[in-house]
């Protein structure tokens, strides 16, 4: 991946070097790796190039004038970097490795005992990108592409979105809504560029997030992808369903139910155990580097000032009639406790230790309590939390433990 980071996508961590790579010069990229339930790796990346406009601006130039240089270049750009279609045969007579052997088996087109001559070899890499994409890219539906589709009345759809007649033969661009339809020569491959493809011999998929409803169902995904859970809910029930049916069949009738019932839950939780995928430790690739937000501790500070008032418990009364006080009413009223500032850091919280390397034991710091009590310097800038949490580093050198100090990077 590293190989693939400075050689293919040509990042420079310096940010001097104006060359690029086969995208154009790379600002960013964030990688995550993920091992697939046979235990192969895949990797999800995403890359922001120099000078890439946000899904807004792209689509304002779309909408005010589709046929500018603007929309020209950006087209061309797509065109050139995103294909998806298999090349025709350059010549039957020549034959490459790849004709042999699996394409994802071998690094390129030469090979000893496929020598040829030199004119030929544009023709040898044409036919060897050729197998490559057969063998990587081409699409073949399965039962698992209809999985989601319940209806026997409605025709079933890929949940790919790949099929033979999803064809576009242009890239066109919507002026009304500013979406852009990228070209599509087959719709049984899917996306990929050459390079790429060439470099690394193993199934890919390119996208570009534009704009309108293509780019929202992009970073639909990626969201989705990152807030998944690792055992899914459909394999979960799944897994409960056969443990239920493997208890009828082997418990006898006259079983106590408490038995019975304690010898279905664990039979459950064996199921559900026996279906968790196993991998070693995800590894991801960045560019920068980021800073954690612990947002539960942030949630119980505003809980602690301002706790919820359930809406549902207050009673309502007719006019003219003194509401009769209730548990709900005083518990809306803020605790004993926090109704002085002075007295707002004197909840009992759970703290945190911390070992430095010579032994010593000393209070370990509070992203809330660093917020909340940064100094007058920094209190007169107008810096949210967010704001604050990326941009204000914690100077842990030379540092009473009763104190916390911050400045920034």
């Amino acid at each position: 991946m590293h190989a693939f980071i400075r050689a293919v996508l040509g990042f420079d961590p310096s940010q001097k070097c104006g060359e690029g790579g086969i995208l154009g010069v790379v600002k960013a990229h964030y990688g995550c790796v993920e091992a697939q339930g046979r235990g192969t790796l895949h990797c999800h990346m995403m890359i922001w190039l120099e000078g890439g406009l946000n899904p807004d601006e792209i689509k304002q130039k779309i909408v005010e004038d589709p046929d500018s240089h603007f929309c020209h270049r950006l087209r061309e750009f797509l065109d050139d970097t995103i294909s998806n279609s298999v090349p025709a045969d350059p010549d039957p007579s020549i034959t490459v490795p790849s004709d042999k052997y699996h394409p994802c088996a071998l690094r390129n087109s030469d090979m000893q005992g496929y020598e040829c001559d030199p004119g030929s070899r544009s023709k040898r890499r044409l036919k060897d990108m050729r197998n490559l994409i057969k063998h990587c890219q081409v699409h073949s539906h399965t039962s698992t592409c209809y999985k989601y589709c319940k209806d026997p009345s409605q025709p079933k759809e890929c949940r790919f979105h790949l099929g033979e007649d999803k064809v576009e033969p242009l890239t066109m661009f919507d002026p009304i809504s500013g979406d852009i339809t990228l070209r599509c020569l087959d719709g049984l491959v899917n996306n990929f560029n050459e390079t790429m493809l060439e470099a690394i011999r193993c199934n890919m998929d390119i996208k570009f997030i534009g704009s309108g409803a293509s780019a929202k169902a992009v970073l639909y995904y990626i969201t989705n992808y990152i807030t998944k859970t690792q055992l899914k809910s459909h394999v979960a029930f799944a897994a409960l369903e056969r443990a239920v049916t493997r208890l009828e069949e082997v418990v006898d009738v006259d079983t106590p139910l408490t038995v019975k019932a304690k010898r279905l839950l664990q039979k459950c939780a064996y199921a559900m155990v026996s279906q968790q995928e196993l991998s070693a430790q995800q590894d991801h690739f960045t560019s920068h580097r980021f800073t954690c937000l612990f947002w539960p501790s942030f949630e119980r500070h505003i809980d602690n000032l301002s706790p919820l008032v359930d809406d549902t418990s207050v009673e309502t009364t007719t006019t003219g009639v003194d509401p009769v006080p209730s548990s709900s009413t005083e518990a809306s009223e803020p605790p004993e406790s926090l109704s002085d500032e002075s007295d707002l850091y004197n909840v009992d919280e759970e703290v945190t230790l911390s070992v430095d390397s010579e032994g010593t034991l000393g209070r370990k710091g509070n992203q809330v309590e660093d917020y909340c009590l940064r100094g007058d310097q920094l209190n007169d800038v107008n810096m949210t939390m967010l704001d604050w949490t990326g941009k204000m580093t914690t100077d842990k050198n030379q540092i009473p433990a009763t104190t916390s100090r911050i400045f920034p990077p």
